[in-house]
């Protein structure tokens, strides 16, 4: 029996045949002496590539979302990048071959954007080397693609964003992979699928282990290849209580999330796009607490009309019957960019022309979605919260420029309904000020992503920070309990909406400080609603 460790990202505990992904490596083509030719088998690749890709994101966004169709829809982007296409072309007349003009190309770019200080660009770097490979695959008439004949393992030594995406979900038990982090594409789909998946593995990629029989256990990090039988008996009893402890979690499913001392908390949903109220409707969530408007923004390469957005709000609203919906406006900027909004390069972005800032920046960007969200409101119960907040003149401007909205369309005869205004408390300004604040809206909602790394002053997009980085950290849990506080002085609702709401050993806190709505991943909403229910808090 063989033992290693890795980085968990989701917990669970998968026993299965261990599948080694290998990439495929074929001896780049010499070029046949004819620039023209070389040109014409570049564009014929680029164009295979793109229908691919094409395909791909449809599979993509109607098996999981458009939010991880976007990483497929951003390399599609990039087929039509005049710097990439133009270093091609120039290599080709120089003499290179198509396939040896792509990798030398990629290679270059995928250095370049690595070796920048924006960690949004940084993340750029797999994309150019992903959609790179695809190309010269083609040239070189390899396949793309991976098959398994029975569920099992899939181990790696890292997976590329279209490679994550195309894998058979249907028979991968748990990913395992030498690199990676714990915000990679493998680690995201990995949650997606409620799966069990290690990174930062030791593991050896050897074709020794290609078919043997693999535990990994993700509550502890490890995993085993041929087991003896008492690691193996171990974790099929280990694996029987985690199914188990799901099956009854079911119990909880249509309960009020009611605490034994009858106080109601409202257990919201996190989504990205329309497309995932399926995912709050399987995981019985009492509504959306936090819609991602960005994610309406991210891979197209203009803005969304009024329209566009009036319908993917509409969708929203209609399609919860009732439930409330929480919009977060536009939050583009930090590690969410989109080159045609034209901002300039930030040296430090996440503390720089993001979220609310760009709003009140840009009214062209700002008046399409508030049209849009306040018609939307027509047909359901909408709230609407602002984030990046830091000051009261920031929200006084907002309340103003949404009133001067909500008049303009029933002046137009447009139907609008009451929607609450909110606001996030993600800076340590807002936290501070929340009294203040709180006279001004309905609403808070915390975001403690970001709270945290605020607070702390530590790059949560940085994993050689982890260390470092404690979301439990007393600061941030005073900095909660004051804005719990000064919203119920203030006679307003106060609720969580970042990863931290969703951590099961604070759900007791997070009641005795007062918060009236937690709005986690769908996935984890039946868990939480047990802990509520049997929790005296009252």
């Amino acid at each position: 029996m063989k033992k290693g460790t890795g980085r968990p990202v989701f917990s669970g505990v998968a026993i299965g045949r261990a599948y080694i992904y290998k990439k495929q490596q074929a001896a780049l083509p010499t070029s046949c002496g004819d620039a023209s030719v070389e040109q014409r088998h570049f564009e014929e690749a680029k164009e295979e590539a793109r229908a691919q890709l094409q395909a791909l994101f449809e599979k993509t966004c109607k098996e999981i979302g458009e939010e991880q169709g976007m990483i497929i829809d951003v390399q599609m982007m990039m087929l039509d990048d005049l710097d990439y296409l133009e270093s091609i072309e120039a290599m080709i007349k120089n003499g290179a071959s198509a396939a040896e003009a792509v990798k030398e190309t990629g290679d270059t770019f995928a250095a370049a954007f690595a070796a920048m200080d924006d960690d949004y660009m940084k993340a750029r770097a797999v994309d150019v080397k992903d959609v790179s490979t695809r190309i010269v695959t083609i040239l070189c008439g390899g396949k793309t693609g991976f098959s398994m004949e029975e569920p099992g393992i899939l181990v790696a030594e890292d997976l590329t964003p279209s490679e994550t995406v195309q894998m058979p979900k249907d028979k991968i038990l748990a990913f395992v992979t030498r690199q990676g982090s714990s915000n990679s594409h493998t680690a995201i789909l990995a949650r997606i699928m409620n799966i069990p998946s290690l990174v930062q593995t030791q593991i050896n990629l050897d074709d020794e282990i290609d078919g043997k029989q693999m535990i990994v256990d993700g509550f502890e990090g490890c995993y085993y290849i041929e087991p003896d039988e008492q690691t193996l008996a171990v974790m099929k009893e280990k694996r029987h209580a985690t199914e188990e402890y799901r099956q009854q979690l079911e119990a909880y499913r249509g309960k009020e999330s009611v605490t034994r001392g009858g106080r109601k908390i409202n257990l919201f949903a996190n989504i990205g796009n329309p497309d995932d109220l399926v995912h709050v409707i399987e995981g019985d969530a009492e509504g959306v607490g936090l819609m991602r408007s960005e994610f309406l923004y991210l891979g197209r390469t203009d803005f969304p009309t009024e329209e566009e957005l009036f319908e993917a709000y509409k969708k929203v609203v209609e399609g919860l019957g009732g439930r409330r919906v929480v919009i977060r406006t536009l939050d583009i900027g930090a590690d969410k960019q989109a080159d045609y909004f034209g901002l300039e390069h930030e040296e430090n972005p996440a503390l720089g022309l993001r979220g609310i800032r760009i709003c009140l920046e840009r009214e062209d960007v700002f008046r399409p979605q508030m049209r849009a969200i306040y018609r939307a409101s027509a047909y359901g119960p909408v709230s609407v919260m602002f984030p990046m907040i830091a000051s009261l003149w920031e929200v006084r401007k907002v309340k103003e420029f949404c009133a001067k909205i909500r008049e303009e369309l029933i002046a137009e005869g447009v139907a609008v309904g009451e929607v609450e205004l909110g606001i996030m408390i993600e800076t340590p300004a807002a936290a501070i000020m929340s009294a203040q604040l709180a006279k001004e809206v309905d609403f808070f909602s915390v975001g403690t992503n970001d709270l945290t790394q605020y607070t702390l002053a530590i790059d949560r997009q940085n994993p050689n920070l982890d260390a470092f980085y404690d979301a439990h950290h007393p600061a941030v849990l005073e900095l909660l309990r004051q804005v719990a506080h000064n919203a119920h002085e203030a006679g307003i609702w106060a609720g969580i909406c970042g990863e931290l709401g969703a951590d099961a050993s604070l759900t007791e806190t997070f009641l005795e400080m007062g918060y009236d709505e937690l709005s986690v991943s769908p996935g984890r909403v039946l868990e939480l609603r047990k802990k509520v229910c049997e929790s005296e808090v009252q």
